[in-house]
């Protein structure tokens, strides 16, 4: 038996399963959610990666052992490593700075090279990470410039294998597609092979609230882009290969909505799914529910849940970006990041060791530690604390805490003011917020300007 050269891993990408949606009010419709999450590389982009390097081989313009130079939310840069690896390519990426750690940590686990850029400045600006990536490619002797926004690989992936894989699973029995728009490969390529396929299949456009597309659809016309903290949806311009010309709905959906929406698939379905999907969700949910007839509508899990566990399914992150509220005080209490009654104070008792602080700082990457006895905050330990313990004497991280640190520290009561706040700021301290025996929590100059940046947003 002849062993083939394609790396086997390769043929894993596509035929990825439709489920329906059966816990989640979906009106009078019927939604099936396509499992792109299942493809190998854990998204949808597998397939344009795949694509769009067989595609350049064939034209011949990568050579064997070449580079492949990109600008990318994260997927995309994924499904490319994942391919490019696989058949012995250098991988260099440009990433915009909003993207999540997972998906950054996944791409240098494949060996890719990773570009971080700004995520704040708009298509024109030498840090864009478009222009970015074309920077570099011009840089690189020889490099292969995938450029999914202009790459007609892109689109006819799905042409040629998303659309005619849904069409098989619904049987030939399907109204609707809800689709989101980052490079458009998705919602160009469905277009095309559904306009021979049945032209009466219409679209539904998801987009970010701060994206352009919806007005574009709209009205033809739009403005400025805002922002948004949704990965891999929505654009400040019109991508040249999209095809608008299906979509019969647009709406736009706003951080929260999206969020929420897939924090609500896993807990209802059982579904891991990224903030995109989120968005596709809940258009596709305000789609479902204001049909007056039955329809049978299917939208994507575009990735997989696991690469946001430290955004979309950390309550703190949402917190801190006002994607989750808590109950507000309209005192100092509001801008305590963890909050003691919450449980999620990370805190020190009395009788732990040193050691046990240190791994504590760690794992939550805090340079400080309340001391708390019995939910009164006796003392508070730092990093400095440990240190000036341990430097001579590894010994002494079996010390105890209580004759390690600050006792006695100094206290703000909820009520006070921002000035008083700020001066204990100002001496470098930590503020302790407490009324009483009651502790409530700690603020640091990141939590202030954290507060500061949620007021004017």
């Amino acid at each position: 038996m002849t062993r083939s050269n394609r790396p086997a891993v390769l043929d894993l990408i596509g035929n990825t399963p439709l489920v329906e949606v059966t816990r989640i009010d979906t009106g009078p419709c019927r939604l099936f959610l396509k499992l792109e999450s299942q493809n190998p590389g854990g998204s949808i982009k597998d397939r344009i990666g795949l694509w769009m390097i067989e595609d350049a081989e064939r034209r011949g313009l990568l050579a064997p052992g070449g580079t492949i130079v990109e600008a990318t939310a994260g997927n995309t840069g994924l499904g490319l490593a994942l391919v490019a690896r696989a058949k012995g390519y250098r991988v260099v990426l440009v990433v915009p700075d909003k993207m999540s750690t997972e998906k950054i940590l996944h791409l240098k686990a494949l060996g890719a090279e990773v570009h971080i850029t700004r995520s704040d400045v708009a298509k024109g600006h030498p840090d864009y990470y478009q222009d970015y990536a074309a920077r570099l490619t011009r840089e690189i002797p020889g490099a292969y410039f995938s450029d999914q926004f202009n790459n007609p690989a892109n689109p006819a992936a799905h042409q040629q294998s998303t659309g005619p894989e849904i069409w098989a699973q619904t049987a030939h029995k399907l109204d609707a597609i809800v689709c989101g728009v980052g490079s458009s490969g998705t919602l160009t390529g469905l277009t095309r092979f559904f306009r021979e396929a049945d032209p009466s299949v219409e679209f539904v456009l998801a987009d970010p609230q701060g994206s352009v597309l919806v007005d574009y659809v709209n009205t033809g016309e739009y403005g400025e882009a805002g922002s948004w903290a949704v990965e891999g949806i929505g654009e400040d311009f019109i991508p040249a290969i999209a095809d608008f010309s299906a979509v019969r709905h647009a709406y736009s959906i706003p951080d929260a909505e999206s969020f929420a929406a897939a924090r609500e698939l896993l807990r209802a379905e059982g579904i891991p799914a990224g903030s995109s999907t989120g968005t596709l969700l809940a258009a596709a949910l305000r789609y479902c529910r204001a049909q007056t007839e039955p329809k049978r509508v299917v939208s994507f899990v575009c990735d997989t849940g696991t690469r946001y566990l430290s955004k979309v399914y950390n309550d703190h992150w949402m917190i801190d970006q006002g994607l989750l509220e808590r109950p507000r005080f309209g005192d100092l209490r509001d801008i305590v990041a963890r909050r003691f009654e919450d449980g999620s104070v990370v805190k020190a008792a009395p009788d732990d060791t040193l050691k046990t602080v240190f791994q504590r700082m760690r794992y939550a990457d805090v340079s400080q530690l309340p001391v708390v006895d019995g939910g009164r905050v006796v003392g508070i330990i730092d990093e400095s604390d440990v240190l000036l313990r341990v430097q001579d004497d590894p010994a002494q991280f079996d010390t105890r805490v209580d004759a390690a640190m600050t006792r006695s520290p100094e206290t703000l009561p909820p009520d006070a003011g921002l000035d008083e706040l700020q001066r204990v700021l100002d001496r470098g301290l930590v503020a302790i917020v407490a009324d009483g025996q009651a502790f409530h929590g700690l603020i640091t100059r990141f939590d202030l300007l954290n507060h500061l940046r949620r007021t004017i947003a």
